[in-house]
């Protein structure tokens, strides 16, 4: 099936991923349904269709459509001890496995073919075991969230199986570009107001991918029959040490970074003090990820190069500073 004619659903269109999602089909002359929440804002050109969460999802909110881009999920990261606690858990659960799930059956029951996950690396862990991670690795997440990717990921794979329905699961790590907020936007926002930095000897890598690789990649879970079936892990090609991103930000964004060489040692301590172990953990451990099965198996390229998704993001930022 060629791109003319065909429309593909996207949960949670309005999100970061979401946006990205929806212009880069427009551009291909693929039709986008965004499914979203009542009053949600979608890019133009979207044909919006509200709905009330996805455990009330039905199957009208997919007619016409040819494949499911799902991203609503709960992401929200709460405190540490909390995040661990079972209530905390039946949340993700019901939004991220039984929400996932019931949009799946919806889907099928209204004609759609492929159903395509947005996951996480998570799903895995939050650092890598001494090498870049596969798709084969053992499902080990840290934390709620992971938990019910995890959960989602392998449910989901038994409901095709035993349905029919085509899935194909996407893994991003860390995704950024225009738009980014949380962590990714506070080093911006530290880099851009010269505030020192302690990551000048911190060497752990992390892969990354940019928001318009991520969407590239999924569109093409979405309409490759190579997918079906399988998970595929997306990042930029390469992964640079959190060191070596701070400078490339710096540099983007026309304000060197200022980075201070503390051990990785004694910002851990310093963490553990001050109750941030998790934070700490995350900037001096390495998470890296093989994203070669997409390459090798769909002939994907990612449209953009790190050093490209990095000046684009820092562009943003800058034009929004200037506003």
């Amino acid at each position: 099936m060629s791109d003319t004619g065909r429309r593909i659903a996207i949960t949670g269109a309005n999100g970061f991923v979401g946006r990205a999602v929806s212009r880069a089909l427009l551009a291909r002359g693929i039709g986008a349904t965004g499914l979203v929440r009542r009053g949600a804002q979608c890019e133009p050109g979207v044909d919006v269709r509200p709905i009330d969460g996805l455990e009330s999802i039905t199957p009208d909110a997919f007619a016409g459509c040819d494949a499911v881009i799902h991203l609503a999920a709960r992401v929200h990261v709460m405190a540490d001890a909390a995040a661990q606690s079972q209530a905390v858990l039946d949340a993700y659960r019901a939004v991220n496995v039984e929400g996932t799930l019931a949009a799946a059956e919806s889907a099928r029951r209204a004609g759609v073919t492929r159903f395509v996950l947005m996951s996480s690396i998570k799903a895995l862990g939050e650092s890598d075991p001494g090498r870049p991670f596969t798709e084969d690795d053992a499902r080990n997440p840290p934390d709620a969230y992971g938990v019910s990717k995890a959960e989602a990921e392998v449910k989901l794979l038994e409901f095709g199986s035993r349905t029919g329905l085509e899935i194909a699961i996407v893994r991003p790590p860390l995704v950024y570009g225009p738009g980014v907020r949380a962590n990714f936007l506070a080093m911006m926002s530290a880099i851009a107001r010269g505030i020192p930095l302690p990551l000048g000897a911190i060497d752990a890598r992390r892969s990354l991918v940019s928001v318009d690789n991520l969407a590239s990649a999924a569109i093409e879970c979405a309409v490759n029959p190579a997918a079906v079936g399988r998970v595929f892990h997306v990042t930029d090609g390469y992964d640079p040490s959190v060191a070596e991103l701070a400078r490339k930000l710096g540099e983007h964004l026309g304000k060197p970074a200022r980075l201070v060489p503390v051990p990785a040692a004694l910002l851990r301590g310093v963490a553990r003090v001050a109750g941030k172990t998790a934070q700490i953990d995350r900037l001096t451990g390495s998470l890296r990820v093989d994203s070669k099965r997409i390459r090798e198996t769909l002939g994907w390229q990612a449209p953009q190069s790190l050093d490209e998704g990095l000046a684009a993001t820092a562009a943003w930022f800058r034009s929004t500073r200037e506003r």
